[in-house]
């Protein structure tokens, strides 16, 4: 009987241990094909175009998705961004040098594309097939930034070069903060 309640009780101590973690510890995944582990939010945060759309038409959104890749503690950081134009919307290529800035409350942060790591699967899914995808490079500062940020704002370059803004659909701030400690990167 003791032994039965022993186990019972490792039972219940390991399922609070794992309810007590924060909630980022479960955004960490093998990709097997590479022995990359890859760390990334359950999903990306939403941004959508400032400027209102005309009835009928869809509006644009955007989605960033901050990344770790650690190989075998080489960690590098990164930031996913899925572009999804609206109706008559036109946007430049995402990946050419300068066409994406995050303003944040303290400067803004022009995103310089990267080639992330080639593995089996995605950290994130595109949300529409006729939208545009890119890697940027995006430090762990820069995060902290970003969390920090209460009214952050993301600009893509249009086709003439005119600045089109994003605002965020909702506060991000608890959820890059719970990567960001489940990431354990702190603020000092």
């Amino acid at each position: 009987m003791s032994g039965r309640l022993f186990f019972i009780g490792l039972g219940l101590g390991l399922l609070c241990a794992c309810a007590s973690q924060p909630s980022g510890k479960q955004m960490e995944q093998l990709d097997e094909r590479t022995g990359v582990t890859v760390a990334a939010l359950p999903g990306p945060i939403e941004f959508v175009a400032s400027k209102p759309t005309e009835i009928g038409k869809r509006a644009s959104f955007a989605y960033l998705g901050p990344i770790e890749w650690n190989r075998m503690g080489d960690i590098q950081s990164g930031l996913w961004v899925h572009l999804a134009p609206g109706n008559n919307q036109q946007f430049a290529d995402i990946r050419a040098i300068a066409s994406v800035t995050l303003i944040l409350d303290d400067g803004e942060i022009v995103l310089a594309p990267f080639d992330a790591p080639n593995l089996g699967r995605q950290p994130y899914s595109p949300v529409v097939s006729w939208g545009q995808t890119g890697y940027f490079k995006f430090s762990p500062d820069d995060l902290k930034r970003w969390a920090a940020s209460a009214k952050p704002t993301l600009q893509f370059r249009g086709p003439d070069g005119s600045a089109i803004e994003f605002e965020p659909s909702h506060d991000s701030r608890a959820t890059l903060t719970a990567y960001l400690q489940s990431r354990h990167i702190t603020g000092d």
